[in-house]
């Protein structure tokens, strides 16, 4: 049945104030590596058949890509009917006419591990009335009867934000009412607050005329929005009580049903010197509909209970990331229903909407950062395109810009930023691009999703050889699962950031006239450097970094020995390393502890294994 309201929160586990605790959800498998697969989306968008998946996965064993760790063949949008028959997931009889657990037989056959797509809205993206919400054990017994070991969820249709192909007006759950003052009594006591005496904590919010308005989340689906630091607001009163008990609150709001306007209020409360996560919840629901967002009414009396003292109350709506983190979670409690040991990988697509860096680690494996990478996918028999630049979501370095400031958020103990599936192979990708591409990806801890026909490839030529690169794939799959870091950057820091945030690895940069240096830690003791140049026109200059600028990044992720051979001294290999060209081959030393590059092409890159010369040497 599609529910007709969000979920009651009864455990704090999927609430707010818990998403910094580090605890995951049952079921959810950590200290996997990021996927590495193909996907059918990019290259054929819905127009994928059984006949091609069965192609892709010979093709992938054909060009030895299992070998290199390409494990996952995933069916994304347009393999299902386009309703449920008896309530339950079915096979589209045309495209998929032997049903998903013989296509899922055919594919564990090679070895390969078998995955399906779905959504936490009514739909698909593309139309189909399939959507997981309100079915989420059923659907969960169907993949676990077909036997699939790695789930794509969307976001379409999504009755609970205002998401792709959702009402609008959704964005009543999704924002506070403005409020304009609050009201406390309790027998005699009585205190009247306008907004503007609390405190805006977080960012998103402020007063205007009088009036708190935009407490609620950002909306991160598209370019523009840092992923770093707060991503919600709320309004905090302190106030001091006269004696323990329960008192009523009143609040003056009014609603709309737009960003920055919503109808749904949460109100919590607590001691003014506990941290949030010991606050309770004594509201949580929608409030009445006002006539326009500035003509404000008075709630009914909202009972909570305080300590004799000082208090904090907090009105806020963290509805929009507790509402996706509960659709999520409704699958992954569906599947252990179905089978306690499943191991299904949960690859979260809502697009970075609710900011999922935030709570994601607690039910994925990895999460969507921004809109789609490219919205020209291939067919068969078209590559589809990709771009190299975009002001919006389609292309790598709008997705990059905003991947490479979050290696905060990602880890083995975690999970995986999903930048997107790869456009390799797309139309409007040159071969420099695209070993670019590649390697961004692989520094990043991205996960590896192939998204072109693998009939295209041959060992040998120009694609196989990008995405077949043992060094670059080392990378990402290495032991210590670190997401390279960014050290360096010759763009100019963004005026409107705060003082902590500029830096080149927490400023969000969307010029793209510049290089950057990423830093990656290695399993055994080495360094990963990448020279990227985001620009399309050569770049010549003197691009470096030092020993002692890692260390200020990187610390203890690097072993002391690592530091220590940059020191001169009188030893033959003092201030020495050498290096190898993961795409060309090409080794060296570097001297002095100082690592260096004076040409980089237009949307290229130079990315080396560094070691201190000592430790080849000796």
């Amino acid at each position: 049945m599609t529910p007709s309201e969000p979920a009651k929160i009864t455990d704090n586990k999927y609430r707010f104030d818990c998403f910094t605790n580090g605890q995951v959800l049952p079921g959810n498998v950590k200290g996997r590596l990021p996927a590495m697969g193909w996907n059918s989306w990019n290259a054929f968008g819905s127009g994928n058949t059984e006949a091609l998946t069965k192609i892709m996965a010979d093709k992938i064993i054909e060009l030895g890509l299992d070998k290199l760790g390409y494990q996952y063949l995933v069916l994304d949008d347009g393999c299902y009917k386009s309703e449920r028959e008896d309530g339950k997931l079915a096979n589209e009889p045309v495209k998929f006419p032997n049903g998903f657990r013989a296509l899922s037989d055919y594919v564990h056959a090679r070895g390969l591990k078998f995955g399906m797509y779905n959504d936490i809205g009514t739909n698909l993206c593309a139309g189909a009335a399939v959507g997981t919400c309100g079915f989420e054990k059923t659907d969960a017994k169907s993949y676990i009867d077909w036997g699939v070991d790695f789930l794509k969820i969307d976001n379409c249709y999504y009755l609970w934000d205002n998401a792709t192909f959702s009402n609008p007006e959704n964005a009543k759950y999704v924002f506070a009412p403005n409020l304009k003052e609050i009201q406390l009594k309790k027998g005699e006591f009585s205190i009247l607050l306008s907004a503007d005496k609390g405190i805006l904590k977080g960012r998103g919010a402020s007063i205007k005329d009088g009036y708190a308005t935009g407490i609620g989340t950002f909306d991160g689906t598209n370019t523009g929005t840092t992923p770093v630091g707060p991503m919600s607001s709320e309004l905090v009163f302190e106030i001091e009580v006269p004696e323990a008990g329960e008192y009523e609150l009143t609040v003056n709001y009014a609603t709309a049903r737009q960003n920055g306007c919503g109808e749904w209020l949460q109100v919590a409360a607590e001691a003014a010197s506990s941290d949030n996560e010991n606050s309770t919840i004594f509201f949580d629901n929608l409030l009445p509909a006002t006539e326009t967002p500035e003509t404000f009414e008075a709630s009914a009396p909202i009972k909570i209970t305080l300590k004799a003292g000082r208090n904090k109350i907090r009105l806020m709506n963290h509805r929009r990331q507790e509402n996706t983190l509960c659709s999520y979670a409704a699958m992954l409690e569906g599947l252990n229903e179905a089978k306690p040991d499943h191991g299904v990988l949960l690859s979260l697509c809502e697009w970075g909407k609710t900011q999922p860096q935030n709570w994601g680690y607690k039910v994925g494996n990895s999460w969507r950062i921004l809109n789609d990478i490219t919205f020209r996918v291939g067919s068969d028999g078209n590559p589809g395109f990709g771009s190299w630049t975009d002001p919006g979501t389609p292309s790598v370095t709008s997705q990059y810009n905003k991947a490479v400031i979050m290696d905060e958020f990602s880890g083995l103990d975690k999970g995986w930023n999903d930048p997107d599936m790869m456009m390799i192979g797309m139309n409007g990708m040159t071969t420099q691009m695209s070993q670019t591409h590649f390697t961004m990806w692989c520094m990043m801890n991205s996960p590896l999703m192939l998204g072109l026909d693998l009939r295209r490839v041959q060992k040998g030529d120009e694609l196989y050889n990008i995405i077949a690169n043992r060094d670059l794939i080392a990378l990402n799959q290495d032991a210590l699962g670190i997401q390279a870091k960014r050290i360096f950057t010759t763009a100019a820091m963004p005026e409107n950031l705060d003082v902590a945030d500029r830096t080149p690895n927490r400023a969000y940069i969307t010029d793209c006239d510049r290089i950057d240096i990423l830093a990656k830690p290695l399993a055994d003791g080495s360094l990963a450097l990448s020279f990227f140049n985001l620009s399309q026109e050569k770049k010549c200059g003197d691009f470096a970094v030092d020993a002692a600028l890692i260390k200020k990044y990187l610390g203890d992720k690097l072993p002391e020995s690592f530091y220590d051979a940059g020191v001169a001294d009188s030893s033959a290999t003092a201030g020495r390393y050498t290096f190898r060209n993961l795409w060309t081959g090409e080794t060296g030393t570097f001297e002095n502890g100082r690592f260096a590059v004076s040409e980089i092409e237009g949307c290229g890159n130079i990315t080396l294994k560094i070691l201190p010369a000592a430790q080849i040497e000796g």
